[in-house]
């Protein structure tokens, strides 16, 4: 064992204190180093492009805040493939927290790192921001929404002959949940505009499925279609089955549909003769009674088996397509028509005429035009849509009518005689009355209270046949009289009575002086009536109402000094019907 000598061990405690006064001359030149740089950025720092390199803490957080007031307002562009938008900071709750940034790059710390940094410089530094979560989830909800872009299913269309194609595209839909996210540490660390993760929605009718359409489409205007029928051959041009041919989705596929329809008529216009149109079965009045006359078949191609041939052919090499002609039966078929039961007249009602020839020119051809109509169960019949437009083209002339209640020539004067026939008819026969309006004045040749009127576009004669059976009219002239009649099946039994006349107002003359003054003889007086019908069905009432009506006494005039003329005879007094 050797031990070192005095004059060795002095010199090993000497090295001991200078190496100690060293280290620690280096501490307390290091710990200095970190304190001179501890208020300090270091130099090169940037805080979302924001120089803050070399300034001290106060003034590092003052350049941050002014910096971040401009940036709070700054719409920050987004994306999700190809749809953008933009959303303001503030609207998103996001907001620079300046001091939070700036503070661990200032406090003191003895980490080696940190005087490395100052060494060497900084370089891009992550903010700190503040979130409101809810402003947040909001913004990220609204732009998920916004973001949205609905997939395009491809489709094939016609035009001018020739086949078109809208192509498929992808759709897109976004994770809010994601958005909030990136929202929150993107929008001040990353480049704009801020890409959003999204996926894709893929359409239904893909581009595949769109390019197997599209060339189904060329196939079947190529050329032209053969179609053979009954020895006739039509042939359908590429602009004839493009105008047929549809494209729709089937089953997940885009597939070619034919119209049936377009396809025969496209046939029809190439041949000649080829279909004879069925005649529906109807009632016309012969000897005095209804008959069903019509109801015969005729030809025609099934639609279907039209579609089936021809969309073989023009989807196939053989461009021939081969149908047959058909019987084709009428829509309404005289057995229909034989079954509604109209064997009987169960209503009839007449009423006289006048002298006036135009007026009875009207009623009779308006007689003839609603003579054969048909009222099926539980259809509502209408005067007016029977008679047709009431003008002179449709030939109705020119004779008194009321209007503004003055008696002055109008188109279709006499008709209202005709509606008082008819609604009278239905009365009796049991019908519903749906609408009808007695004269303003009363006309001593019909029921008081039991008539009815007409106005083109405002006052309308309906009724509804509420029997199982069918109901035909019959209106015709003679002997001086109208007669209508309702053929049908006996079904109801009707009872009707008349109130006395009451709140009576004579009609008087009133003389005028006035130039121009036109003079007329009074007619009737006016007064109140009420008119009740009781319909039974067997012993069941079906109907019990009362119509209660007020006529105005029909004033007349007198002009100048001369005695006012006699009144004529009522029965000679016009009347208001179907005015234009």
């Amino acid at each position: 064992m050797s031990h070192d000598s005095p004059t060795e061990q002095a010199r090993r405690t000497r090295r001991l204190w200078w190496t100690a006064a060293g280290v620690a001359t280096l501490a307390a030149a290091y710990g200095a180093a970190q304190w001179s740089l501890a208020d300090q950025v270091p130099t090169g720092a940037t805080v979302a492009g924001i120089d803050v390199g070399g300034l001290r803490h106060d003034d590092a957080v003052a350049a941050l805040d002014d910096a971040a007031a401009l940036l709070a307002d700054q719409p920050v562009p987004v994306t999700a493939g190809t749809a953008e938008t933009t959303v303001l900071p503030t609207d998103a709750g996001l907001a620079l927290d300046a001091a939070a940034t700036i503070e661990p790059l200032t406090r003191f710390t003895l980490h080696p790192a940190r005087l490395w940094t100052h060494l060497r410089g900084a370089a891009e530094i992550e903010p700190a921001v503040t979130i409101d979560r809810d402003l947040l989830d909001a913004a990220a909800s609204r732009l998920s929404t916004e973001l949205v872009r609905e997939p395009v299913d491809g489709a094939v269309v016609f035009a001018d002959g020739e086949p078109v194609v809208t192509p498929a595209e992808p759709g897109t839909q976004v994770d809010p949940d994601a958005v909030g996210q990136v929202l929150a540490t993107g929008w001040l660390a990353q480049d704009h505009p801020l890409e959003l993760p999204h996926e894709p929605v893929e359409p239904a009718i893909t581009q595949e499925l769109t390019d197997a359409a599209y060339a189904a489409a060329r196939q079947i205007v190529a050329s032209p279609v053969v179609v053979d029928a009954a020895g006739q051959h039509a042939e359908l041009p590429a602009s004839a089955l493009a105008d047929a041919t549809a494209f729709e989705v089937v089953d997940g596929a885009l597939v070619p549909t034919f119209d049936g329809d377009a396809l025969l008529a496209a046939v029809v216009e190439r041949t000649q003769n080829l279909l004879d149109a069925p005649v529906n079965a109807r009632f016309q009045v012969t000897g005095g009674r209804p008959q069903v006359t019509g109801g015969t078949p005729g030809t025609t191609i099934d639609p279907a088996a039209l579609v089936e041939a021809v969309q073989a052919a023009a989807l196939g090499e053989d461009r021939t397509a081969v149908v047959d002609v058909v019987q084709q039966d009428p829509e309404v078929t005289a057995e229909s028509l034989e079954a509604l039961g109209v064997n009987e007249v169960v209503a009839r009602f007449s009423t006289s005429l006048t002298a006036n020839r135009v007026r009875t020119d009207n009623i009779r051809l308006g007689s003839e035009r609603i003579t054969g109509t048909l009222i099926r169960p539980g259809e509502t019949f209408s005067l007016l849509e029977a008679l047709g437009p009431i003008t002179t083209a449709n030939g109705f002339g020119n004779a008194p009518v009321i209007v503004g209640g003055q008696f002055v020539p109008g188109v279709g004067g006499g008709l209202s005689q005709l509606a008082t026939n008819v609604f009278n008819a239905g009365f009796f026969a049991g019908f519903e009355i749906v609408e009808h309006r007695p004269h303003s004045v009363w006309i001593p040749r019909y029921p008081a209270g039991r008539e009815a009127t007409i106005f083109t576009g405002s006052i309308d004669l309906r009724f509804r046949n509420n029997t199982p059976y069918g109901a035909v009219l019959h209106a015709f002239v003679a002997d001086g009289q109208l007669t209508v009649q309702v053929w049908s099946t006996e079904h109801f039994r009707v009872e009707t009575t008349q109130s006395e006349r009451r709140n009576v107002v004579p009609a008087v003359t009133n003389h005028s002086t006035a130039a121009g003054c036109t003079p007329r003889a009074a007619g009737s007086d006016g007064f109140t009536i009420t008119n009740t019908r009781r319909v039974y069905r067997g012993s069941t009432l079906v109907i019990d109402e009362a119509h209660t009506w007020t006529y105005r006494a029909d004033h007349g005039t007198s002009c100048g000094p001369a005695e006012p003329p006699p009144a004529p005879e009522a029965d000679a007094a016009p009347e208001d019907s179907a005015p234009e």
